[in-house]
Order: C-alpha cells, then structure tokens, then sequence
C-alpha cells in the first residue's frame, strides 16, 4: 500500500493543499519558503510513525492520505484533541498509534540530518552511521565460516541442476566479494565443480552448494547496499571516493592514493553519504522515504545529478520517494514529476 494523494486544511490556520503524487516512484514538491512545506513532510511521518503528541502539537485542522488501494487515512485535529480513522469503503474505523505504525514503513530524512540524538547529546550522525557500518562489515569480514545446514527440506537436484545452481552461486560470491567479504571456502574443492566433479563427489558438492547458499542469503543485502553505496557516492564525487579496505571497512581515499578521514569531506560530502546511507541501510525495499531540503551544502551540477541519481534508486529498491525542495536543479528536468504547493484558488 502507497500513498497516492496528500490533502491538508488549515495548516497554521492559513492554508489548504491538495497534491496528488506522480505515477512514477519519485514525487517532486516545490514552494516558496513559509508555505508550510516542511511541516506538512513532517507531519505525514509523524502520523505514520504513530507520533500523536507531534501530530497533535502540529496546526492543523484536517489531514487526509489517499493510498493506491482506494482507502483514506483522515487525521482531525479539533478542539477536542485527535481523531484519527482509516476509511474503506465508506466505512471508518478509529486507528490507535500503534495501528498507524503497521500502514506503511516510513523514512523521514530532515534538513537537520547531520545531528542525531544519543542519549542527552546531539552528536554528528555521520559518525553514528559509519560505526554501524563498520560494525556490520566488521562482523561480516570476520564471520565467514560456512555451516551445513540441516538435510531436512532440502530439495532434491539432478546434476544439471546443481552445476547451474553452483555457477549461480559462484556469480553472487564474486558479487559480495566486492563489498570486502567472502567465505572460508574448504581445501581441495573447486567452486563451481565440473560435471565430472558432480558426478565424482556429489554428496560433497550438494553440502557445500547448500552451505554456500545459507552464506549469500545472510550476506548478500548487505554487499549490494554497501556496493551501490560505493557505485552512488564515487560517481558524485570528485578526485576522492570511498572504498573498502583490507580490513574490511569503509574508507575515503584521494584519487592520487592519499587516505583521507571521513571526518574530513567537504560539507557537502557528508551530506551525500548521510542521504543515501539513510535510504540503502535504515530503509526496506518497498517503502516510503521523505527526503526535506536534499540540496543543503550541494553544488548546482551535484544537485541536478542528485536528482537522477534519486530516481534510479527508488526504481532499484522500489522506493517511493517525497522530495521536498527549493531548488530547480534537483527537479532539473523532471518537471513531469513536480508539484508546486500552492493554495487553492478558492481561499
């Protein structure tokens, strides 16, 4: 289930919006400053992150999601606190936070993304996101014996079968291999095996496929995430990328081959790695993402390339994309994707 249609009345007492999202995976929403843009994305998160004190403290009169399946989502906010009701089929039904929490998985990406909150203290979210990353390369770089998995609900192949399987198998270890891992692979076995290794030691080849397979089905999210966060942030930036090193952790390097902090990017940088970390690693396929003020500390070509580069990856990841912005260049020329918020002609 998607949002198709966000309409809000009274917001700060002054405005009422009606946006019907693009067919695509990507919505562009563009204002001028004080038109309650950003408040209106914040809002939508905090009702489906179930946020009712946030929601309540918000003004507004009225805020109605229209989703892909022909039902509505209706927040009034009253004197008499909130009412909130899932309509279907012209039938209502009262939501708790916790019901709200259940409707659709949301990512909010603020214009204050560069802090975090941890504990009493604001500290740098960068930091806070690269030692997660660290600590899951780390585990992964580290636990890499392979473990036969149980006979029980194993299916069953013919040799032909289990030599294209094994090729398969092999294609997507080479894959993570790139994310800076790979598994304890055993002494004196090729992988993928001849036919005539099959034929020889089957029973051998069956249990180390099976192994190999319970191996790439606990790491290979993770690899692609990390290799198309790599394949996003080298292709945006200039004379520097981030790569992985022979310890298995993520690191910026100079082109010429001087390592270079993370700590010491450009503001800009970090932004682009704080953007698209939130979306490969703390977003599930399939959800929603809302990304306030993207163009924060970005040049004019970075941000039209910011843009594409959002589109491509909603389309990867299956994403669903709200965009809030200031600025032209992140549209650039998916205007068909573009809404201005304006108020209706009627107020």
């Amino acid at each position: 289930m998607m949002i198709r249609s966000i309409s809000i009345y009274g917001l700060f007492g002054e405005y009422d919006y009606n946006v019907n999202l693009s067919d695509g995976n990507i919505t562009f929403i563009h204002s001028q400053n004080g038109f309650g843009k950003s408040t209106l994305m914040k809002l939508i998160y905090n009702v489906l992150d179930g946020d009712l004190a946030e929601v309540e403290a918000t003004p507004f009169d009225r805020l109605d999601l229209g989703f892909d399946d022909s039902t509505n989502l209706i927040v009034e906010n009253g004197n008499e606190g909130l009412l909130v009701q899932m309509q279907r089929n012209e039938v209502e039904e009262e939501l708790s936070s916790e019901d709200l929490k259940k409707i659709l998985d949301v990512t909010y990406i603020s214009p204050e993304r560069m802090t975090i909150k941890e504990g009493e203290y604001l500290v740098s979210s960068l930091d806070v996101y690269m030692r997660e990353l660290t600590e899951k390369m780390k585990y992964a770089f580290e636990h890499c014996e392979l473990i036969i998995p149980p006979i029980e609900g194993r299916k069953k192949y013919s040799d032909d079968e289990l030599e294209f399987w094994s090729k398969d198998l092999k294609a997507k270890l080479d894959f993570i291999k790139q994310a800076g891992f790979e598994p304890d692979m055993p002494p004196g076995y090729r992988f993928p095996p001849t036919r005539f290794e099959i034929m020889e030691y089957r029973k051998d080849y069956y249990d180390l496929a099976y192994s190999i397979n319970e191996y790439v089905n606990k790491y290979y999210d993770l690899a692609e995430s990390i290799i198309v966060y790599m394949d996003i942030v080298n292709n945006i930036y200039v004379n520097k990328g981030i790569y992985v090193n022979e310890n298995g952790i993520l690191t910026a390097r100079m082109d010429n081959g001087t390592a270079l902090p993370i700590s010491k990017l450009s503001s800009g940088e970090k932004e682009i790695l704080v953007i698209f970390y939130r979306l490969l690693f703390q977003t599930k396929p399939g959800s929603l993402a809302i990304i306030d003020e993207p163009e924060i500390s970005l040049h004019i070509t970075w941000q039209q390339q910011l843009g594409k580069t959002l589109i491509d990856l909603a389309r990867l990841r299956n994403l669903h994309i709200i965009i809030a912005t200031h600025s032209p260049q992140i549209i650039h020329d998916n205007w068909d994707l573009a809404i201005e918020l304006k108020v209706e002609d009627d107020r």
